[in-house]
């Protein structure tokens, strides 16, 4: 098998008849497919369980379907799944399995790698944290000097911070009767300070999330923390009581104070960006409580089943995944919008930005070669409607095509503001209306006339009032925005970016890019404590260094 350089695409049978297809349909409207086929709603979404995905807005026909599925079908999307879900080292750069769905199996059915069922690991664990998360939100657990925690500090970043504050964004409604929960990633002193203003340290309790307990940002955040709390409670065996980690590694738990038993362990089959169902989640269940956790577990076994067990054709993460990569691989779209109409999810594109371009952000393939075709595009976004009028221009009249997810929940959580959340759901659903039809010259021109222009000015301001619409979107629609449904919608996107990693044949669940800057920084971070640039650099980095230095009073 050869790669076609010029055409950006595999050389494959699937991939040219995909090619040859997108040069029949690549010039219809999608006013044009949604007027001609009343039933096409019904033949362009899926639903699982309570969730409804709606992909009637995009620029395909039966054809592109079937065209999409049997890429699926060549790059045998259904033998990696089998793999996936077998525990087989599907990670094969590290040698690692990625069976996060063991952390979220409420089937009773084993789950293994390495022929070991992990289940009862899994069990054990979450037993532990369901025991731990009690006790605080009980009172149980107490501080050193006897009082109860009101406040939580995780301290994590990347995969060990993103899933959990943006769950614990998305599920404030539920956090009634537990501790506040607070996030310090940044190594930015300014994170850690701005935090502790204002906690008390006889009832804030600290979770050091780190797999290996040695992540720079993360351990120089846990040691200031540490002593903050020494320093005001006067007593070193106070972190005993108000410190206690997730992680992989006791001994080093064990060197910086944190007795091991309130340790919280998981395994290296568990891939950071995919662990907030793991003990990582455990300012989660802190926050909302244990049974609304296992709701959230719930939600994403859901999806799992279904990615398992549906036909490619009915299978929502597949549908996401091929969609992607008719749009990235043949329109060349370069970027995909991220739009959740739900402020409290505010925190999900910079979570899926993880998920998706540390894991699919990839330029060689499984066999060590260069790609040559795109693989994930960069993901971005904000909530609606506070995009709306921010870029959403670009969006609507933009020389870029960006594909959207409109996620939406159709009941709010304030009864009292039920007018509000009307409000919002006409506006998502009109959003992907006007993308999707746009306004042509002459609709342009008969709301100018109605307006009052004639002539001249109106054939000047006529050009700017056009939209091209075309604009493909899908939405995301569930009936309120609860732990189960959260939990539904992360688990969908994680399955959408191992199916098109399958595609695009690259490992899914490594972070090698994340290596180099690492070490380089520990580097530069010598240098600046010595107060010197060392001679290993190149000689802009050698002269920024010595100015940084210089405008400290170092240099």
């Amino acid at each position: 098998m050869t790669d076609n350089r010029t055409t950006g695409i595999p050389d494959t049978p699937a991939w040219r008849a995909l090619a040859a297809h997108h040069r029949e349909v690549r010039g219809l409207h999608l006013r044009e497919l949604l007027a001609r086929d009343p039933r096409r709603f019904e033949r362009f979404s899926r639903r699982v369980g309570e969730l409804l995905f709606d992909f009637s807005r995009h620029r395909i026909t039966e054809e592109s379907l079937e065209r999409l599925l049997a890429l699926a079908r060549e790059a045998d999307v259904e033998g990696w799944r089998a793999r996936l879900f077998a525990g087989e080292r599907v990670n094969f750069t590290e040698g690692r399995a990625a069976l996060h769905m063991a952390l979220r199996n409420r089937s009773g059915r084993p789950m293994t790698v390495d022929g070991e069922d992990v289940m009862p690991k899994v069990r054990a664990v979450l037993a532990r944290m369901r025991d731990f998360v009690e006790a605080v939100r009980g009172g149980a657990w107490r501080g050193h000097t006897g009082r109860p925690i009101t406040d939580v500090v995780h301290i994590g970043i990347g995969g060990s911070d993103l899933g959990p504050r943006m769950a614990c964004e998305a599920l404030r409604p539920y956090g009634g009767g537990g501790p506040r929960v607070h996030f310090v990633a940044n190594v930015d002193g300014a994170d850690l300070a701005d935090t502790l203003a204002g906690l008390d340290p006889e009832r804030t309790l600290f979770v050091v999330a780190s797999k290996t307990f040695s992540t720079l940002e993360t351990l120089a955040n846990a040691r200031s923390a540490r002593a903050w709390l020494v320093g005001r409670l006067g007593a070193e065996e106070a972190v005993g009581r108000h410190f206690v980690a997730v992680s992989t590694h006791r001994e080093r738990v064990a060197a910086f104070g944190i007795d091991p038993e309130h340790m919280f362990a998981f395994w290296d089959w568990v891939g950071g960006r995919y662990s907030m169902w793991s003990a990582i989640g455990l300012p989660i269940a802190l926050q909302v409580g244990w049974e609304r956790f296992e709701e959230l577990l719930e939600g994403a076994h859901e999806v799992d089943e279904h990615f398992r067990t549906a036909p490619l054709a009915d299978n929502v993460p597949a549908l996401m995944a091929l969609l992607g990569v008719w749009y990235v691989n043949l329109f060349g779209a370069a970027t995909h919008a991220v739009l959740p109409y739900a402020e409290r999810l505010r925190r999900l594109p910079a979570y899926l930005q993880q998920l998706e371009m540390e894991s699919n952000g990839k330029r060689i393939d499984r066999e060590g070669r260069a790609v040559g075709w795109r693989t994930a595009p960069v993901v971005w976004g904000e909530p609606g409607t506070n995009g709306q009028h921010a870029f959403f221009q670009l969006l609507h009249q933009g020389t870029e095509l960006v594909p959207c997810d409109f996620i939406l929940a159709v009941e709010g959580h304030e009864p009292e503001l039920a007018h509000h959340q009307r409000m919002l759901v006409a506006n998502c659903i009109a959003q992907a209306e006007a993308l999707m039809r746009g306004r042509t010259e002459d609709e342009a021109r008969r709301e100018l006339e109605a307006e009052g222009l004639a002539g001249e000015a109106l054939e000047r301001l006529l050009p700017h009032r056009v939209f091209p619409g075309n604009r493909p979107s899908s939405l995301i629609v569930v009936p309120k925005l609860t732990p189960r449904a959260l939990g539904m919608i992360v688990a969908l996107y994680e399955h959408k970016v191992f199916v098109q990693s399958v595609i695009w044949r690259i490992n899914a669940f490594d972070q090698w890019g994340v290596e180099l800057g690492k070490r380089l920084a520990g580097t530069v971070l010598a240098e600046l404590e010595a107060g010197a640039p060392g001679e290993g650099h190149d000689p802009a980095t050698r002269a920024l260094i010595g100015h940084c230095l210089r405008l400290a009073g170092r240099g």
